[in-house]
């Protein structure tokens, strides 16, 4: 008898895969692209071909295509070369949410600029510009505490 080591139930990754996914679609993320990234996450490898991902998920390689499209964009998902092959693999990035979150601090900065040039134009004294400051404030603030959760988690002891 072969060990191919622990063994799974498959209706149970998939349970847990639509769970995951249905909590990132809440969240705001693209429904499809969330069934995606919950299967990546849920391999083993971290990796699976379009034509894996479209088996395991029941969906179309077009959705796959679209998913993969936006996950590469967010930056959730690099594609490689199968060895020996001509296929790609999709993978999630190691430390995957290190680095997911890493991105979030430079969308905070830009909304930052924005939110303190529209002060600005709105008028400072306005309570438009004054709502507009406060945002920028907070997301200056955000940015700070960031670097420092992001730096603790660095740190940490494994």
């Amino acid at each position: 008898m072969r060990d191919d080591g622990p063994v799974r139930d498959e209706a149970e990754v998939t349970r847990y895969i639509e769970r995951f996914a249905s909590e990132l679609a809440d969240a705001g993320m693209q429904r499809m692209a969330a069934r995606v990234f919950a299967a990546l996450l849920a391999a083993d490898s971290a990796s699976m071909t379009s034509a894996e991902l479209a088996d395991a998920l029941r969906i179309s390689p077009a959705a796959v295509s679209s998913a993969i499209a936006y996950l590469s964009q967010v930056r959730m998902v690099h594609r490689e070369r199968e060895p020996g092959s001509r296929r790609d693999r999709y993978r999630l990035h190691d430390e995957l949410w290190y680095e997911t979150y890493g991105e979030r601090d430079k969308m905070l900065s830009r909304f930052e600029v924005v939110l303190r040039e529209g002060a600005q134009s709105l008028g400072p004294d306005t309570p438009a510009g004054v709502r507009a400051q406060e945002s920028a404030d907070f997301f200056a603030f955000l940015q700070v505490e960031f670097v420092g959760v992001m730096e603790r988690w660095r740190n940490r002891e494994r």
